[in-house]
């Protein structure tokens, strides 16, 4: 009986589904998984709310919680991390999207899932372990790329997620430091499609990846609305800038505070877009969006004042790097390798995975302190046990 009414209700939600979204939008019917999934297909919730949710109770969603958004062992709770962009971007994408018609659940699902594979520090830390990386042919590291890998390979001990390929597909092409005007999905694609345009994006890394819903269109570019103003005010809060050095052109379309450059964004961009398949702003708005985005660019995520620790950091993550591969190559299976990382993994993992590619793996799912942490293990002494003190002493 109970199925029977669920079944019921989740055809009820498909019908409302079907008259309230836009011919443009994505709907939950057209989800589609690599593997048969019954627990997805049936019961309450449609598809991508069941991404969604399994997005948020996954182990990478856990540790957004202490990852760096844009600045680094900085002393102070009101600084933006990971966690909270990822929210910003859902919620101002959730709005948009409720405008314009499209399919929430699908873009909620992509907003939470569109950063999981940022390994610490930030962008910082990404360009330190792609060095790694690249120093042992296992190619170019891309948050991206990791963020796919964490979902479709990592999760559930190695299982992966299942998400469905349209979320898949709006993670991979998010990229959000891109300035992008004018968005139009390029749809009917399939996983060939996406594995090969994984392929062809980690041999190319400049190569442009466009989703395939205008949903995936749209959190690409409420990513830029949430992080462009939210940076500038901490960076105001760490006194690295004032309100007064923003560009003119920038001041006057799109305000000064966070508050007003995310409003008169959402609002250029809903007027442009709205029933077309395309998500886009308006000439002026954003020329001066390019104008904030190459002001920030100069005056905070390349601003010396803010990298005076990163020598330290690149030190660590190649301490960590060619410390773990070769507790890897040694099989030292009381290293942190195994016993936080590999021993939770099934067997096709370990099988399938070479040593750079797992510890690549391990320090990407890091969070900033676990990574200090282990970290310091390595490269700070520490006391030995009492009764070996005592035989030192003689």
């Amino acid at each position: 009986m109970q199925d029977h009414l669920l079944a019921d209700l989740r055809r009820r939600l498909q019908d409302e589904e079907a008259q309230r979204l836009s011919p443009l939008a994505c709907p939950s019917r057209a989800a589609l998984r690599r593997r048969p999934d019954p627990l997805a297909e049936q019961g309450h919730r449609l598809p991508f709310a069941v991404d969604a949710d399994r997005v948020l109770h996954s182990l990478a969603y856990t540790r957004y919680i202490d990852k760096t958004q844009v600045f680094s062992l900085v002393d102070n709770d009101q600084i933006s991390h990971r966690v909270l962009h990822v929210q910003l971007v859902s919620k101002i994408a959730r709005g948009l999207g409720r405008l314009l018609r499209l399919n929430e659940d699908l873009i909620e699902a992509i907003a939470l899932a569109h950063d999981l594979g940022h390994p610490p520090f930030g962008h910082d830390g990404e360009s330190y372990l792609s060095k790694k990386c690249l120093e042992h042919g296992i190619g170019p590291f891309m948050h991206n790329l990791q963020s796919v890998h964490f979902l479709e390979r990592l999760e559930r001990g190695g299982r992966g997620l299942n998400l469905s390929l349209q979320v898949l597909d709006g993670v991979l092409t998010h990229d959000g430091e891109m300035h992008t005007v004018r968005l139009s999905p390029q749809r009917d694609k399939d996983f060939a499609a996406l594995d090969a345009r994984m392929a062809a994006k980690r041999a190319d890394p400049s190569l442009e990846l466009v989703p395939m819903t205008l949903e995936g269109c749209l959190v690409r570019v409420a990513d830029t609305i949430a992080y462009v103003g939210r940076d500038l005010e901490d960076a105001i809060l760490l006194g690295l800038v004032s309100r007064d050095m923003v560009p003119d052109q920038a001041r006057r379309v799109l305000g000064e505070s966070n508050g007003t450059i995310v409003y008169r964004l959402v609002e250029d961009l809903t007027a442009n877009s709205l029933e077309q398949d395309h998500i886009s702003f308006s000439p002026p708005v954003a020329q001066a969006l390019g104008e904030l985005k190459r002001f920030n660019l100069t005056h905070i995520y390349t601003n010396p004042a803010i990298k005076t620790e990163h020598p330290k950091i690149a030190a660590a993550f190649d301490l960590l790097f060619e410390s773990y591969l070769e507790d890897i190559r040694r099989e030292r299976f009381d290293s942190p390798v195994y016993r936080d990382f590999l021993d939770r993994l099934d067997q096709n993992y370990k099988n399938e995975t070479s040593p750079p590619e797992v510890v690549r793996d391990f320090l990407a799912g890091m969070t900033d302190d676990f990574f200090l942490k282990r970290h310091a293990d390595l490269a700070v002494p520490r006391r030995l046990p009492g009764r070996l003190n005592m035989v030192h002493s003689i």
